[in-house]
C-alpha cells in the first residue's frame, strides 16, 4: 500500500449530522478539483451487507445486545472488505483523498458497547488487529467523531422519520444503548487519538457550517 495514501474517516451516532457533512465534503473536494473517492458504509446496495442488514433488521434478534459484539463486528467487516476490493484499492494505492462515512471505528462505538468496561482494551485491540492487519483494510490517517448528545440526535432522528419510531432499526430505536455507544466513542477516542468535534453547543445543535469549518481544519493538510 502506498505511503503516500490519505484515508480519513467521519464517524458519529445516527442523528449526529455524519451524511450531511460527509456530502458537504465531496462537493468542497469537487470545488477544489481534488483527486477523491466518498465510500460510504454499510454499503446497503450489495451483497456484502446482507448480514448487516439482517441484524439491523432484528432477525437474529430484537435487540442490539442479542447478538455479541465479535459476531456484529464481523458481519460489517465483511462488508469493508468487499467494498475495498471491488471500489476503491486502486484509488487508495493512487494516492487519492479517501473519505469515509462510518468504518473500523463504528465497531468500536457500537459493539464494544456490549462488552464489560473491563474487556473494552482487549476488544479495541482485536479489532485493530483483526481489520487492519488480519483482514488487512487500510488504515486511516485520521479518524473524526462528531459527537453529538443522544437528546438532540434523537430529536433530528424524529424529524428525519416524521416521528415514525417504527421506521429506526434496532440501533436507533434504543435510548439506553446509543447513550452508552457514545460513552464507548469518547473511550475509544481518547485511547486511539481520534479527533472528537462537538455538534451542540448549550444544549442544542451547532449550525453546520461551523461544524463543517472545524472538519475542514482538521483535514486541509491532507488535502495536498
Amino acid at each position: 500500500m502506498s505511503d503516500k495514501s490519505k484515508l480519513v474517516v467521519l464517524d458519529g451516532l445516527d442523528g449526529s449530522g455524519k451524511t450531511t457533512q460527509f456530502e458537504l465534503l465531496l462537493k468542497h473536494f469537487q470545488s477544489i478539483n481534488l483527486n477523491y473517492k466518498g465510500i460510504s458504509f454499510p454499503d446497503y446496495d450489495m451483497p456484502s451487507s446482507t448480514l448487516v442488514k439482517m441484524y439491523l433488521g432484528g432477525q437474529f434478534s430484537k435487540t442490539a445486545n442479542g447478538v455479541n459484539a465479535y459476531a456484529a463486528s464481523s458481519f460489517y467487516a465483511v462488508d469493508r472488505y468487499a467494498s475495498y476490493k471491488l471500489f476503491w484499492e486502486d484509488n487508495y494505492n493512487k494516492g487519492d483523498f479517501i473519505l469515509a462515512s462510518r468504518y473500523v471505528s463504528s465497531n468500536a462505538i457500537h459493539q464494544m458497547v456490549k462488552l464489560d468496561k473491563n474487556d473494552w482494551d482487549a476488544y479495541l485491540d482485536w479489532l485493530e488487529d483483526y481489520e487492519y492487519i488480519r483482514l488487512g483494510l487500510p488504515r486511516p490517517c485520521k479518524v473524526i467523531f462528531l459527537d453529538m448528545p443522544v437528546e438532540i440526535s434523537q430529536k433530528l432522528l424524529n424529524n428525519r422519520y416524521n416521528g415514525d419510531n417504527n421506521k429506526k432499526d434496532i440501533h436507533e430505536s434504543d435510548i439506553d444503548y446509543l447513550l452508552k455507544c457514545r460513552e464507548s466513542a469518547l473511550y475509544a477516542a481518547k485511547r486511539l487519538n481520534w479527533c472528537v468535534v462537538p455538534c451542540s453547543k448549550n444544549d442544542e445543535a451547532r449550525q453546520i457550517k461551523d461544524i463543517f469549518n472545524d472538519i475542514l481544519s482538521e483535514i486541509n493538510s491532507f488535502l495536498v
